[in-house]
């Protein structure tokens, strides 16, 4: 027995809408999915009916990505914007929020370098939460060590940077390095209170004993005398390794890196100078001291961590039950796993040194900096991050997630113009009259208007160019249509040359006989254009003459090409413009 027509238009709708999310790959599961729970009546011929969805899935995926998109524009687009308004996600409620009297989130980076997508879940989700329950959002900057984690001046700006075109704003920006003198008190209280203590045992040392469950010799030691060495530290009277302050746990707590773990240390300042307080300290915190000190005393009410953060969690909370606070409500969220993506900021950072990488900015790195330039949108990240959220389990992220919810954003507000990478000279014979070709700004909104290209025919011959990756499907298709122009017959395919017979403007025509349909520009009024590509490697070829109106950070969708944005002008007078483009994707 076979389906209603309806029902195969239903399988139909979803299986482009599937593929046009997935960069042109639908996946059958998904789409039965979605044609069952519209049609509830339809789940006892479930199996019937996953072969028919499987069929046409398989269609679906044998066209080309630039099929499956005009078949969504053309046939789907309404269905597809209904679909991602429903699916928006909300946050879950945090817990306790009673118990507050004001929300208060935190975002805590180390300005060692500039964002990037791995800091980019805690950051919107603290945001987004404080911004939920009417409380404070709180950018703390920990910069507590000048020698293994040095900051970056620059860095500190550029994470302000990247949050403001992110959408993010702070309702207070803190600096840890401005606050040593209030670690130092809070320090000597927690030595008068037993809760920690100066060791001067060799690392060597104080390692065995941690290991076994014993105690080293220093934490038997009376207050006054862990005072006195506290003072003598930051007096100079010790040199780097030489002491410690570590605070009292469990010696035999199961993780041994929780154990008697270290809340100061020295750092020799004169070789390590800190950017932004200089030598001016020797005693530094860790970041788990802190961090516990800053969130109690900022009112941290609320921190959402993942839960590589949980041995953290476990150091600090040693601090409050020593000091008698209360510990901030903690969600630790499930691993985010970033496929393909490079985030290392060691690895970037001698890539950079060595050349292999353009900066922080370079195309291939998973830096806010480097998407930015690129043309992701910060509503395609924040989208992302809110779609994550805060669940307990494992998720992960690739650069075919970010494209697709990135595209459904550009698709609607980017402009589109023509651009042939890798130009050859296409000449056309029976041309009968100039034309001016006006394809819209936007197929979509005839509103914004239309570009207007002129192409002259002079003795009945016109000249084109088009692009070289378009030769094998010239060769192979010989009647294809010029983009909003006109018709043409293929007579010669050669290396550096096309030759073709002009066949009227009949659109009809080409629909029927299903011509191809090419992007060009003309050979005379044209601009040099160069597109850096996510792999860094440059694409350079002909754009048409409208792109020159274009400001810097526009993004436009080069037609056949890929969504880009403009990141620079280069050129003078003399030499003609270059427009320099960075590549977002298809």
């Amino acid at each position: 027995m076979s389906f209603p027509s309806e029902v195969i238009e239903l399988i139909r709708k979803y299986a482009y809408i599937n593929a046009y999310e997935h960069n042109g790959r639908a996946a059958a599961g998904p789409v039965l999915g979605k044609v069952l729970a519209e049609r509830q009546d339809l789940r006892p011929r479930a199996k019937e009916l996953a072969k028919l969805v499987a069929s046409m899935v398989e269609e679906v995926n044998r066209k080309s990505f630039e099929e499956i998109k005009r078949e969504v524009e053309e046939k789907y687009l309404e269905a597809l914007a209904k679909r991602v308004e429903v699916e928006e996600k909300r946050l879950p409620p945090l817990p306790n929020v009673d118990m507050y009297k004001l929300v208060v989130t935190r975002f805590a980076p180390n300005p060692d370098a500039p964002l990037h997508l791995g800091s980019l879940r805690p950051l919107i989700l603290s945001y987004e939460y404080a911004k939920m329950y009417k409380g404070r959002f709180i950018l703390r900057f920990d910069d507590t060590d000048p020698k293994t984690k040095r900051p970056m001046p620059e860095a500190y700006d550029w994470i302000i940077e990247d949050m403001k075109w992110l959408g993010v704003e702070a309702d207070e920006v803190v600096y840890q390095s401005d606050r040593l003198e209030i670690y130092y008190e809070k320090a000597r209280e927690l030595i008068e209170r037993g809760g920690a203590y100066v060791c001067t045992c060799s690392q060597e040392g104080f390692k065995a004993l941690r290991d076994s469950g014993k105690p080293c010799p220093c934490r038997a030691l009376p207050v006054e005398e862990h005072l006195k060495r506290f003072d003598d530290m930051l007096s100079g009277l010790y040199e780097e390794k030489e002491a410690v302050v570590r605070v009292r746990t469990d010696l035999n707590h199961p993780d041994v890196s929780v154990r008697e773990w270290v809340a100061f240390r020295i750092i020799d300042v004169d070789e390590n100078p800190h950017p932004r307080v200089g030598s001016r300290f020797r005693v530094w915190p860790t970041y788990n001291f802190a961090c516990a000190v800053d969130d109690y005393l900022l009112n941290v009410s609320h921190i959402l961590r993942a839960k590589e953060h949980i041995t953290n969690t476990l150091k600090q909370r040693y601090v409050y039950e020593h000091m008698g606070w209360r510990f901030p409500e903690t969600i630790h969220f499930g691993r985010l796993k970033l496929a393909n993506i490079i985030l290392s900021k060691s690895l970037i950072r001698r890539g950079i040194a060595k050349g292999e990488f353009k900066g922080w900015e370079d195309p291939r790195l998973g830096t806010i900096r480097a998407l930015r330039r690129r043309g992701i949108l910060p509503e395609t990240l924040r989208e992302l991050m809110l779609h994550v959220g805060v669940k307990t389990s494992e998720a992960s992220l690739s650069w075919e997630n970010i494209y697709s919810a990135n595209r459904k954003r550009l698709d609607p507000q980017a402009n589109r113009y023509f651009y042939v990478s890798d130009p050859v000279t296409m000449v056309v014979e029976g041309v009968p009259k100039s034309y001016i070709a006006t394809p819209p700004l936007h197929p979509d909104h005839p509103e914004r208007g239309v570009r207007r290209i002129h192409v002259e025919a002079i003795g009945g011959e016109a000249r084109v160019l088009v692009s070289r990756r378009d030769l094998e499907l010239l060769a192979r298709r010989r009647f294809v249509r010029l983009m909003a122009l006109f018709n043409v017959e293929v007579k010669e395919v050669e290396e550096s040359l096309v030759k073709a017979v002009y066949r009227g403007e009949s659109v009809e025509e080409a629909t029927k006989l299903k011509a191809p349909i090419v992007q060009w520009v003309p050979t005379k009024r044209n601009v040099e254009v160069e597109v850096v590509m996510p792999s860094a490697e440059e694409d350079k070829g002909k754009g048409e003459e409208a792109l020159t109106s274009l400001n810097k950070g526009d993004i436009v969708q080069l037609v056949r090409f890929g969504f880009a944005r403009l990141d620079d002008r280069k050129g003078d007078e003399e030499k003609g413009e270059k427009l320099v483009f960075y590549y977002a994707h298809e």
